[in-house]
């Protein structure tokens, strides 16, 4: 089963490289041997710095599902997907790459918050994150000097994010933008749900959702049976709205890595048989058997801020 590929196979460090900019520049190159990685390089750093608290005017993320990783892994699968177009004939100029790999990057900036937000965690932008992404991104392109074209076409991309967006109602300025757009959509949905942490991780996403005022969820225990309904919601999304982008995976890693096989796929679906398993046998003790005891106690730590947060309020 699909498990094994973490297992028996070991394609962990394939799945999720420990340097993930090294290899999206590794991938980048086989798409343009003399890619000019400057822009994505400057734009990596002020994320990094973003998430880590180093960005002026912002503090540092303390949201523990929408965290740097997650964007990393967005990125990842960008360009993996984008080398998967390339060859199947979906040729892109170097600026479009730019302009998405830029994209990715920005995507969830929107949960940071600034120096002057202190109330909560940046969770309670979860309805809002993607406008105050386009708005973070918009001011530092003003800074950076990208032109009102480079911020529109990224920002048709950033809204291919939003699950509830019409795809088909965005305005792209060209069909290499509307390529983009759609493989962002994808790689976001991807990047998050093949994590190698993502059973782990729910947990924390409910505690972002019950603060971010998202319906539909009433305790963790629902969230993680709703899951799989959700993975089925997606691939509907992915084949339908966002064209079947995800096709492209598999020619990425049958080129790059030999391995004739969707691993991104194949990780969710077997994330999704144990969490039936999970669901069926154990709903009174479940996160026993949630495989990695990290995102547990970050999530713990989180309660625990919480509650200092309240007993402060309150004195």
């Amino acid at each position: 089963m699909a498990l094994s590929i973490f297992s028996t196979d070991n394609y962990a460090s394939i799945i999720r490289p420990q340097d993930i900019f090294a290899e999206v520049k590794s991938i980048l190159t086989l798409i343009h041997p003399h890619f000019d990685f400057s822009l994505i390089t400057t734009v990596y750093q002020d994320i990094v710095r973003l998430f880590t608290g180093k960005y002026q005017g912002y503090q540092k993320c303390n949201t523990g599902y929408h965290d740097l990783p997650h964007t990393e892994d967005c990125l990842l699968e960008m360009v993996r997907l984008i080398h998967g177009a390339h060859v199947n004939n979906f040729a892109c100029a170097e600026r479009s790459i730019n302009l998405g790999v830029i994209s990715a990057l920005m995507h969830d900036s929107g949960y940071i918050q600034t120096e002057a937000e202190r109330a909560g965690t940046g969770a309670k932008y979860t309805l809002t994150h993607i406008e105050r992404s386009i708005a973070f991104m918009e001011q530092y392109f003003a800074r950076q000097a990208y032109s009102p074209a480079d911020f529109q076409f990224c920002e048709a991309c950033l809204k291919c994010t939003g699950l509830k967006v019409k795809i088909d109602e965005i305005r792209f300025e060209s069909a290499e933008n509307e390529l983009m757009g759609k493989i962002l959509g994808t790689a976001d949905l991807l990047g998050q749900m093949s994590n190698l942490n993502y059973l782990e991780k729910l947990p924390v996403l409910f505690q972002e959702f019950r603060e971010g005022g998202v319906p539909g969820y009433r305790t963790e225990l629902e969230l993680l049976e709703k899951t799989p309904k959700f993975w089925e919601f997606t691939q509907r999304r992915l084949a339908t709205d966002l064209d079947d982008m995800r096709r492209f995976m598999r020619d990425h890693f049958r080129l790059r890595w030999g391995i004739d096989r969707d691993l991104t796929t194949e990780a969710i679906e077997g994330y999704m048989y144990y969490l039936k398993y999970i669901i069926e046998n154990h709903p009174s003790d479940y996160r026993r058997y949630l495989r990695r005891q990290v995102m547990l106690r970050i999530l713990d730590e989180l309660e625990e801020g919480k509650r200092k947060e309240n007993f402060r309020a309150a004195r």
